[in-house]
């Protein structure tokens, strides 16, 4: 279709390039002598390069704060006012108070202190060197079952002492186990250190002295706790006849809380990580675990003598236990060799 012969919208001389554009058109947001980049800008507008996206949000907010649980279990303890402000509902403070004002505005306090040095001299990640998640699945499984045994031959053929035994059981088991270890560990290093080759043996010793300066820590506090415990005694004994006698023993009593705090925060550890001794070898928490079980299992049979049940389920009871921890323990070292080259001799 023609208009006169003539096509308004084809080259003209203002458009050589036609293609639909009116007379004296052209892109006016193309190229221009001003804006060289175009990019939908008007002419003579200066070049603004383009912006970076905003930082991305996830879609659920911030990570959230942990929980007092959270906290008392794996981080270090909120101070007392933090609790109480945490804590939902006024009753709860309230009851809390009422119940336990001691533990609330005392020991609290000098549990979080103690607590907190504990976790500076005891590091809690002290964790085996070479972590294997099998070996790790393995053991819990173990002492769940083993749990689940022990309670089943108490349900099945305990009568009322034996229930009663077994918190005087784990008390001793708490008490006796760092000792034990303390006695152990030196024959078992110094058995591995027999068997390493000569070149490793000085790199082994030195990292065997931190180990060294933690046992020191720990066994100076579990012994001062008695020895404190015993001169604030004949102190108050010897003023007994003072007015302020009840409050000096109770102000001297304050230190030998904290020391005793800081062994049983730094007890869990110690008995966990073996003093650390991962550090000097990766096997020798396997093997001092090993050792130490056995040490364990005589020990609960001098004291209290067989479990209850028939003679196949009393043997059993006392065989299975240590067994299946050598296993495991076994079982470790042999991945340790296999999967990280690990070896025990030269």
């Amino acid at each position: 279709m023609t208009f006169g012969g003539h096509n308004p919208y084809g080259p003209q001389p203002g458009n050589p390039y036609g293609g639909g554009q009116p007379p004296g058109g052209g892109n006016p947001y193309g190229p221009q002598p001003g804006n060289p980049y175009g990019g939908g800008q008007p002419p003579g507008s200066p070049y603004v390069p383009p912006q970076p996206p905003p930082p991305y949000v996830p879609p659920y907010g911030p990570p959230r704060p942990p929980s007092l649980w959270q906290q008392f279990r794996h981080e270090e303890w909120p101070p007392l006012r933090e609790v109480m402000g945490r804590m939902r509902g006024g009753w709860l403070v309230s009851l809390l108070f009422c119940c336990m004002p001691v533990w609330i505005l005392v020991l609290y306090p000098l549990a979080r202190s103690a607590r907190r040095q504990a976790r500076v001299k005891f590091p809690p990640d002290l964790h085996r060197r070479i972590h294997d998640p099998e070996v790790w699945r393995a053991q819990k499984t173990r002492a769940y079952v083993a749990l689940g045994a022990s309670m089943l031959i108490l349900v099945a053929y305990g009568t009322g002492e034996d229930w009663e035994e077994i918190q005087d059981q784990y008390m001793m088991r708490l008490a006796i186990t760092p000792w034990l270890l303390l006695l152990t560990a030196p024959l078992v290093i110094t058995l591995l250190f027999r068997m390493a080759p000569p070149a490793a043996r000085p790199n082994m010793r030195a990292r065997l002295r931190p180990s060294v300066r933690m046992v020191l820590w720990y066994f100076g506090a579990f012994t001062a706790v008695p020895l404190m415990f015993a001169g604030v005694m004949l102190l108050t004994q010897e003023l007994q006849g003072y007015v302020w006698s009840p409050f000096l023993a109770l102000g001297l009593l304050i230190p030998v809380v904290w020391v005793l705090f800081f062994v049983g925060f730094g007890s869990s550890t110690m008995v966990r990580t073996a003093f650390g001794t991962s550090e000097v070898h990766a096997a020798l928490p396997a093997l001092l675990t090993g050792v130490l079980v056995w040490e364990l299992a005589a020990i609960n049979l001098v004291t209290a003598g067989m479990p209850p049940g028939p003679p196949l389920v009393q043997i059993l009871a006392v065989i299975c236990g240590p067994l299946s921890v050598s296993a495991i323990a076994w079982w470790e070292v042999e991945r340790l060799r296999t999967r990280h080259g690990v070896r025990l001799r030269a």
